[in-house]
């Protein structure tokens, strides 16, 4: 399959550089210089996988990543000179899948673009669990055929990477998964002392999925260990 990749960013030289790297690996690319001109190309092309700049003219990374995520689950990878934890968990709470700090190794990059598209091509192929086509957990139901989850009846839109923990945790009801663990499981990629992507993204799905995501019904922590999904009826 050949894999279409937006790149964002308003220095030309950056887009340039990251399109020569992508080309070699035979994606196919597309670039934008602004929030707005990114918004218009994924309105007109089938991209599989975007890398989006924060600090841009017009629209920033962050709004254009909450526009994205208003209708559409494709993966995203921050792109930030700003390298300070606080603006990590900004982007990843805008509802981006991973966040890559410039100056950047190519190969870290190529090996983050990798693990998302393949999570995007098989977002259940999750290493050394038992997926079922169905299960239950309380009234959470996730149906891994058709890939979508519903609580209480009504649909829950989750980003391929919040769906990926979901699956992992309550395929495996009741055992305790390390964040280094549930990364490496669901990006598909070497643990890169990456303790608040997945802490992120557990939070925004309680925030989903959870009635009072301080007192969980679903997802619970393990203090110093990691999380669990304490009880489900898997078909």
């Amino acid at each position: 399959m050949n894999y279409n990749i937006l790149v964002v960013d308003d220095e030309k030289e950056i887009c340039n550089a990251i399109e020569i790297y992508l080309k070699r690996e035979g994606y196919n690319v597309y670039k934008a210089y602004d929030g707005i001109e990114a918004l218009e190309l994924l309105g007109e092309n089938n991209i599989h996988l975007i890398l989006l700049d924060v600090m841009m003219p017009k629209l920033d990374g962050i709004k254009t990543c909450l526009k994205i995520r208003q209708d559409q689950n494709i993966p995203i990878i921050i792109l930030s000179a700003k390298s300070e934890n606080v603006d990590k968990i900004i982007g990843l709470n805008s509802g981006a899948d991973d966040y890559i700090t410039k100056p950047f190794n190519h190969l870290e990059l190529l090996a983050r673009v990798k693990s998302q598209l393949r999570r995007y091509e098989k977002p259940l192929n999750v290493e050394n669990i038992n997926v079922k086509d169905k299960i239950i957990i309380k009234d959470l139901e996730i149906d891994t055929t058709k890939k979508t989850t519903t609580l209480r009846g009504e649909e829950i839109k989750l980003t391929a990477t919040e769906y990926g923990i979901l699956v992992l945790l309550a395929s495996n009801p009741g055992k305790v998964f390390s964040i280094k663990e549930i990364y490496e499981n669901v990006w598909k990629a070497p643990f890169y002392h990456s303790e608040n992507t997945v802490t992120v993204h557990i939070r925004r799905m309680r925030e989903k999925i959870e009635v009072n995501a301080k007192n969980p019904e679903y997802i619970k922590v393990v203090w110093g260990v990691g999380y669990k999904i304490v009880d489900s009826t898997i078909k």
